[in-house]
């Protein structure tokens, strides 16, 4: 294999040639200045074209979660036209996170080995095309409209598991958990918009499909900012130390690497907690709301479309809210304490999860007495939930060497989906379903009730593997921070007056 074969895993991630990731992107012709700044940024960026990226980047979060969620913010409508059970509902959720999950481990290896701005192009067109596709599908096929959800999945696996780590390539330290707040403020905001535009485009229309037609239109725009905005940064460049140079290792020796990292263990099984509990709420809350007002009089039953989303779009708002404030709440908490604790991080991740369970069972429980006080403590829970988003991914961030990244957001994207959201909303839809003992307005509320309370018992665990990962996580974040390669590592060797690097196995001593 040549030295100058950029998938060489001996290849060095940054040379004194300046051999860029972004070299695709030199036919912009940027101005002398963003080229003076880009020399002299270690990244190979500007500081204007790095702000820039992380809010093409953020933009096209919100617009992933948005997508995820539209389904779910018109549910009851999808329910009445396809004349389907919970368990096939859930479904819905279940067939997309599965191929999102699978996928993942794929665009994770490639994100760590070939160009991450354009296999993200081509995963935001996929999905946006499919999406589009699965909103003129007819009533007899139902089936349909799962394949297509599975298919949306894999294009956002090539966008999850890749854009953290252009993040991380471009910032450090307080900034880089800064502009990962940002980005994962995405996550509710686009979440709760996914029920709001839903909702509100399913009213105006008069039929829930479409409702799926805004995000691929969204998409466009999407695709077209990535080209023109985003460049790729050098992998690894600004967190380079003078004493070595790091290097790729194979996929086997990562997932070893990776494995034998209990804080990035740990925080990921914390995690798969945090999806489970929010891939159950995401899809059945809005469906339980309707059904409690059902049951308590306030509204009617669904019996012609287009059905009562009002509840959707109220849930979409608090989300929106408690996930903006949950998330600040997070970050802020996190900063001020790791000041007198380098435990700080999955300290705050495990009081959000152990502070979330009590509320969110209360939700549950007065759902058939109050829709005011259920509002209240699903907000509460939410907020406390959302504490968790950027501080994991800051977690994985500087307990994995930079080579790696991509590869540990597949595996943590696959453990914490397999485990976590994938099953979840099918799991809770087939206790529903198992529970019920007639078929009536009452039992419809009730089997789904005593189905979620199962949440707030997944939340009380995923604490417990935090506080567990709080053990471990100075000596991971140690031994990452001072990372030397072995095992062929690259060396200098003087050429014709400069400095060229080549692996060990290339030099005869």
């Amino acid at each position: 294999m040549s030295l100058a074969d950029p998938t060489s895993d001996t290849t060095p991630f940054f040379s004194d040639d300046a051999e860029g990731e972004g070299s695709s992107d030199k036919d912009e012709g940027p101005s002398p200045q963003q080229q003076q700044e880009e020399e002299d940024s270690p990244s190979g960026l500007s500081k204007t074209r790095a702000f820039l990226t992380v809010g093409v980047l953020c933009y096209i979060n919100l617009l992933n979660y948005m997508d995820r969620f539209t389904v779910a913010g018109v549910l009851p409508d999808i329910e009445h036209f396809f004349s389907i059970s919970d368990g096939k509902s859930g479904l819905l959720q279940t067939v997309f996170i599965c191929s999102y999950m699978l996928l993942a481990p794929l665009f994770g290896y490639l994100g760590d080995r070939y160009n991450r701005k354009m296999i993200m192009c081509f995963g935001i067109a996929f999905w946006s095309i499919i999406t589009l596709a699965s909103s003129f599908i007819a009533k007899d096929y139902f089936w349909a409209l799962l394949l297509t959800r599975g298919l949306v999945g894999v294009g956002e696996a090539s966008y999850s598991t890749i854009a953290p780590t252009i993040i991380a390539d471009l910032f450090v330290k307080e900034k880089r958990t800064n502009m990962l707040s940002i980005f994962y403020f995405a996550i509710p905001v686009g979440s709760g918009l996914g029920y709001i535009v839903g909702s509100a485009v399913n009213d105006r229309a008069k039929d829930w499909h479409w409702a799926l037609r805004v995000t691929p239109a969204l998409g466009v725009v999407a695709v077209f900012l990535l080209v023109c905005v985003v460049k790729e940064p050098k992998r690894g460049a600004i967190e380079a130390r003078p004493e070595h140079t790091l290097h790729r290792t194979s996929w086997l020796a990562d997932m070893k690497a990776l494995c034998q990292n209990k804080s990035f263990i740990l925080s990921t099984f914390g995690f798969t907690a945090v999806a489970f509990v929010t891939g159950s709420l995401a899809l059945w809350a809005p469906a339980f709301l309707f059904r409690a007002a059902v049951f308590t009089g306030e509204k009617v039953p669904c019996v012609k479309e287009p059905c009562d989303t009002s509840d959707s779009l109220y849930f979409g708002v608090i989300t929106c809210i408690s996930g903006v404030l949950g998330v600040s709440m997070g970050v802020g908490i996190s900063q001020y304490l790791r000041k007198r604790t380098p435990r700080a991080d999955p300290l705050v991740c495990a009081a959000g999860l152990l502070l979330a369970a009590p509320f969110l069972y209360l939700s549950i429980i007065f759902a058939q007495k109050s829709t005011i006080a259920t509002y209240f403590f699903i907000f509460l829970g939410e907020t406390f939930l959302s504490m968790n988003w950027a501080i994991v991914a800051d977690i994985l961030l500087y307990v994995v060497v930079p080579t790696r990244r991509s590869t540990a957001e597949a595996f943590q994207i696959v453990l914490s989906h397999l485990l976590g959201d994938a099953g979840s909303p099918y799991l809770i839809g087939v206790v529903s379903d198992s529970l019920k003992q007639a078929d009536s307005y009452m039992w419809e509320f009730r089997s789904l009730q005593l189905s979620l309370l199962l949440c707030s018992f997944v939340a009380v665990g995923g604490g417990a593997f935090f506080l567990a990962t709080a053990l471990f996580i100075e000596k991971d974040r140690h031994r990452a921070e001072n990372y030397i390669p072995s095992d062929d590592a690259p060396i200098i060797v003087p050429k014709r007056g400069r400095s060229t690097k080549v692996p060990v196995s290339s030099v005869l001593i």
